[in-house]
């Protein structure tokens, strides 16, 4: 990769947070296992006029998501899962689920009606979001989204994205009462499906999320700055937003990561840093294993890093749209998946995997050009697609070998 092409990055970057657009970012992209380019621009908090560290820890909201999907995969080698087993099998609250069905009436009001599921929702609808579970911030199904304010997984314009402050049980309790917005098994949508997966872990292993993931990834990969909160030695090192988002005009708010949550949010909840989830990334591109420890099997990686939805899976909504804006994506478990080097429009290759969080930040791994990227920031904005958009194809326009 030219080194001077790769400097791009930064000059991009810096002119972006110099109009005041970002905060400040912190960049790691590697090639066939080296580090090919780091750096850390901006500032951790602008007000405070910190600047930004390599080691700077930021709230990854939905790059959680990967972490706790290879959590469960973990115990789906260990013979304690199958893909295919009812999740009411560890969530007994998920048997006999009720479904919203919409209706248009000659007069174009749309009236829904609720009807038994026909299927239970299995392990895999969860780490592939074919559930038919929602996020009511994004959902237009009206009884759903009114059925998860009322549980307050949601408060629109107060709490969004943030269901930390109930126990495990009682999140299962409220979200199992909700209708679901489709048949399990037959529609893609983005939902809380991992915060739920994340309580199968937790009932599989007989062990809290936070610990799970610390014994089972963190700890064994050295992704010394990863969990579900930050304790007081190392919260000065929280990057954070800043107050009012360019983009939109809007007041940012983002979670409170001092204190310990009720429950860990396996859709929303943790916090890393570039250099650690660089090394999550560089396991899932080595087929389950960094620096002589094995994490995963290579099959398994396989296994995730493929078509889940095929022709059975409705996605009218394509993963790729959710994240980027453009097609060209599928969903595996845990990751949207790349079907080919064109249709997308941004760089990448067949076989790439790749998700993002709220926050802004974003990571992607190239199996086939070997190339792993990080992109960490604290800035969520309706503009975040355009920063992903912009990191990918300044990485790719360097590759010359």
């Amino acid at each position: 990769m030219s080194v001077e092409r790769l400097g791009r990055i930064t000059t991009m970057l810096k002119k972006e947070i110099a109009d005041g657009k970002l905060p400040g970012a912190v960049v790691m992209v590697a090639r066939k296992g080296k580090i090919v380019y780091s750096d850390a621009i901006g500032f951790q908090d602008k007000g405070a006029q910190t600047p930004m560290k390599l080691d700077s820890i930021f709230r990854i909201y939905s790059m959680t998501k990967p972490l706790v999907s290879v959590a469960a995969m973990m115990l789906v080698e260990d013979g304690v899962i199958q893909l295919t087993d009812p999740i009411s099998k560890f969530l007994p609250a998920f048997k006999d689920l009720q479904v919203s069905v919409a209706t248009t009436g000659a007069d174009g009001k749309v009236t829904y009606t609720n009807v038994p599921a026909a299927r239970p929702i299995i392990v895999q609808d969860l780490l592939r979001h074919s559930a038919g579970l929602a996020y009511a911030e994004i959902t237009k199904n009206e009884p759903v989204r009114a059925a998860y304010v009322e549980a307050k997984f949601s408060q629109p314009g107060i709490i969004e994205y943030d269901s930390r402050g109930m126990t495990p049980a009682e999140q299962v309790e409220r979200i199992a009462k909700a209708p679901l917005i489709h048949q399990p098994g037959t529609m893609w949508e983005y939902s809380m499906a991992v915060d739920v997966l994340g309580r199968v872990v937790e009932a599989a292993s007989g062990k809290r999320l936070a610990v799970f993931l610390d014994e089972r990834l963190f700890s064994p990969l050295k992704m010394v700055d990863s969990g579900f909160w930050v304790p007081s030695s190392k919260i000065s090192r929280v990057a954070q937003p800043l107050p009012v988002d360019p983009a939109s005009g809007l007041k940012t708010s983002v979670l409170d990561v001092s204190a310990e949550p009720k429950n860990d949010s396996g859709g929303a909840g943790a916090v890393s840093t570039a250099p650690d989830y660089l090394r999550f990334g560089q396991m899932l591109l080595n087929g389950g294993e960094l620096d002589g420890v094995r994490v995963l099997s290579r099959s398994t990686i396989k296994l995730m890093t493929s078509d889940h939805l095929g022709t059975r899976v409705a996605a009218p909504f394509q993963p790729g749209e959710l994240l980027l804006g453009t097609p060209g994506y599928t969903f595996g478990l845990g990751f949207a998946v790349r079907q080919g080097d064109g249709v997308a429009g941004v760089p990448g290759s067949a076989g790439e995997f790749m998700w993002a969080g709220y926050a802004g930040t974003f990571f992607w791994v190239d199996p086939q050009e070997e190339i792993v990227g990080v992109y960490m920031t604290q800035a969520p904005s309706p503009i975040r697609a355009y920063y992903r958009k912009m990191f990918k194809a300044l990485v790719y326009q360097a590759l010359v070998d």
